[in-house]
């Protein structure tokens, strides 16, 4: 597969975010491990700031693209499309754990008013998908009257509470020190089956 240079810039930023943080993180230092001169930054992306900003609309696209491609997809049943981003989100977050961690912390910080509002107007957009599922389901009493917001923080909260934390996992999970979670299907397939054991007890009306 080829990758275009500010796709290649960005990967390598996530690496070096997740590694050393933002304010650890100089354009010299991208430059240096991206192997592309620092003019070439600034051309694509105007500084680290505006760079981050784009690394979380480029990143979140793959995502709003399946999302949406789940919530318009008529075969399948509110519950089905529920379960079908449960899984797309785990598979995100394990094959993009930094990123996800770069995220984690900025919104945490609350340091840099323009990424973190970036990164909450992402985070709206995609959710947004999930929210109308869901509310899709109460309509049609399919659904209990559940809380749709809490309902979506209880799916990504659990998600992100596991993958961010290697070494809490490892210990909740009686698993070793050395454990990787996030090469081993094994967990994956775990925690998919808890989030839709969840949240079908959560959502669905018993017939």
């Amino acid at each position: 597969m080829v990758i275009d240079k500010k796709e290649h810039i960005i990967n390598v930023a996530i690496d070096l975010f997740a590694e050393k943080g933002f304010e650890g993180t100089s354009i010299r230092d991208l430059a240096g491990k991206a192997e592309v001169n620092v003019a070439m930054i600034n051309y694509y992306f105007g500084s680290k700031e505006k760079l981050f900003e784009y690394m979380v609309e480029f990143k979140s696209t793959y995502i709003r693209e399946r999302l949406e491609e789940i919530t318009n997809n008529e075969q399948t049943s509110d519950i089905e499309k529920i379960d079908a981003i449960i899984e797309h989100y785990v598979h995100r977050f394990i094959t993009n754990h930094k990123y996800h961690r770069v995220l984690h912390q900025e919104l945490l910080l609350l340091q840099r008013e323009k990424i973190h509002a970036a990164i909450i107007k992402t985070f709206s957009k995609n959710t947004a998908f999930i929210k109308a599922i869901i509310e899709n389901g109460i309509k049609n009493k399919v659904f209990r009257k559940v809380d749709p917001e809490f309902t979506i923080i209880t799916i990504i909260g659990t998600i992100n509470q596991a993958m961010l934390s290697k070494s809490m996992c490892s210990l909740m999970l009686g698993e070793n020190e050395d454990y990787d979670l996030y090469t081993d299907d094994k967990f994956s397939k775990r925690i998919i089956k808890h989030l839709k054991q969840l949240i079908h007890a959560h959502l669905l009306i018993e017939q």
